[in-house]
């Protein structure tokens, strides 16, 4: 990517570091096309030592360095950092927000008119470089702005663009999911324990096994029911285990725990 993009990010936590760490492994820019502010000047420190990049004093400092503004806060600290940046901010600049909850039309509303503005919901595995996304383009984004989103966003994993009604479904999807999927390998876990494994072993290969669930579908490009077919023997075990499911009704409870972690996000945005 052109040497001449830089991005700043206003909030320079773990995932503000997560993003700016993929960023550079890509090779989309050099740390030195990077700089962060963080009221916190720990956070600042943890940032630059682990991307290599700069640090700002001010946020009215990143944006006059970059272009691209990674807007990284916590929700009730958004309305702050735009005040902050407003008089700094240009129709050159874009806006990535992953700020939960905070709407599009909020962000456009803390800038000047015109502000190009892109809402995306991340998730945590974005840490480990496994993340799955989200975004939403504003008002005034160009497709090109979308693209860009894109590029930035897989450096950590996976992004997809959707309109701003669907970002609460991302949320309750995605970005809740994470949890949903440690409480399935916790449960992997105890059955490996009761059926007699060690804790540690047990955990480990109940880990190993959704890991190596997931990247089946995402490598094969197979439906999951398909997939499951494969690993079903007539009269095996496979099919006894996955009846007990059934009776459990797993498959309805997770549905309703994605259409649950939904309408709680919509709510949430509302507020």
């Amino acid at each position: 990517m052109a040497a001449s993009l830089k991005i700043g990010f206003i909030g320079a936590g773990k995932m503000a570091t997560a993003l700016a760490q993929g960023l550079v492994h890509a090779k989309i820019v050099k740390p030195g096309q990077i700089v962060a502010a963080d009221p916190f000047e720990a956070a600042r420190k943890t940032f630059t030592a682990a991307v290599g990049a700069k640090s700002a004093a001010t946020n009215q400092a990143v944006a006059r360095d970059a272009t691209v503004i990674i807007l990284a806060t916590k929700p009730d600290q958004v309305a702050g950092a735009l005040a902050e940046i407003a008089g700094a901010f240009t129709g050159n600049h874009l806006l990535i927000s992953i700020a939960a909850g905070v709407t599009l039309a909020k962000l456009e509303a803390g800038l000047p008119a015109g502000a190009r503005v892109i809402r995306v919901m991340p998730n945590t595995p974005a840490l480990v470089g496994a993340g799955a996304a989200g975004f939403a383009l504003g008002k005034h984004a160009t497709a090109a702005d979308g693209e860009l989103a894109k590029k930035l966003l897989a450096a950590v994993g996976l992004a997809f663009q959707v309109k701003e009604s669907l970002i609460d479904a991302v949320t309750g999807l995605s970005g809740s999911g994470p949890a949903y999927v440690y409480q399935f390998i916790e449960a992997l876990s105890d059955g490996g324990v009761a059926a007699g494994l060690p804790r540690d072993i047990a955990t480990k290969l109940a880990a190993q096994t959704v890991l190596g669930g997931a990247k089946m579908v995402l490598a094969t490009g197979q439906h999951p029911g398909a997939l499951k077919d494969q690993v079903t023997s007539p009269g095996g075990t496979t099919i006894e285990g996955l009846h007990e499911l059934e009776k459990g009704k797993l498959r309805g409870t997770v549905m309703s725990a994605v259409r649950a972690a939904t309408e709680k996000s919509k709510k949430l945005g509302q507020g």
